[in-house]
């Protein structure tokens, strides 16, 4: 199991205050190690005793916030939502005086990883590939994600028409960027960006904007 970048647990965070009295995890410990099994194992080995030995707690502390496995699972899906369908959302009705500064909101969302989690959205999706009733929740949130760029371009003189096209080739292209796992150094992508805004609005970009973007990345460290 690959090691996590960050601290998984809360007391295991320096940056956190320390617990109080004799909590040993929280809801959201549960919920991280849960996470972090389906991103990394599957599904299938998100079981609480499991979580209960990586953790080093007694299962029975799992039923002070969840009523069952299926309990766990669902607030796990919750979580996918939250952190990946409504941060698209959020970025994508950001202010913008153009479409360029618009369409570098939707990559500010997967450029930076506290934004947008791959690792989880993957995770969701095999998973869905053996529960059909969770297939048609991708299938929702996918709807509801192009639908939210679709506005994104609807916004700036589009006809609707237009916008959708151009909002799948925006959004598919984006998740098989993840899908595949590209690698290459951040400079090379930085150096596609005026000619990805051009592809992707069939307008001319405004050089500001990407300007500002490009230092925004540089401040992020990703290099």
């Amino acid at each position: 199991m690959a090691a996590p970048d960050t601290p998984v647990l809360h007391r295991d965070d320096p940056t956190r205050e320390p617990l109080a009295g004799h909590t040993k995890v929280t809801r959201e410990d549960w919920l991280a190690m849960a996470r972090d099994t389906l991103v990394n194992d599957g599904a299938e080995q998100v079981k609480i005793l499991s979580l209960a030995e990586r953790m080093g707690v007694s299962r029975s502390s799992f039923y002070w916030y969840f009523r069952n496995r299926n309990d766990l699972l669902d607030a796990l899906l919750e979580d996918w939502e939250a952190r990946n369908t409504s941060s698209i959302a959020a970025h994508c009705t950001r202010p913008a005086a153009n479409i360029t500064e618009a369409v570098l909101n939707f990559f500010r969302c997967f450029i930076d990883p506290a934004r947008f989690d791959r690792g989880l959205d993957f995770a969701v999706r095999e998973w869905s590939r053996r529960d059909e009733t969770l297939r048609t929740r991708i299938d929702t949130a996918d709807a509801n994600r192009i639908a939210t760029v679709t506005a994104m371009f609807a916004r700036f003189g589009y006809d609707a028409l237009e916008a959708d096209a151009r909002a799948r080739i925006l959004y598919f292209m984006q998740l098989g960027y993840h899908a595949l796992d590209t690698r290459e150094p951040m400079d090379a992508r930085l150096a596609r960006v005026r000619p990805y805004v051009q592809g992707f609005t069939g307008r001319e970009p405004d050089e500001s904007a990407i300007a500002i973007f490009v230092r925004d990345v540089d401040a992020l460290g990703l290099a």
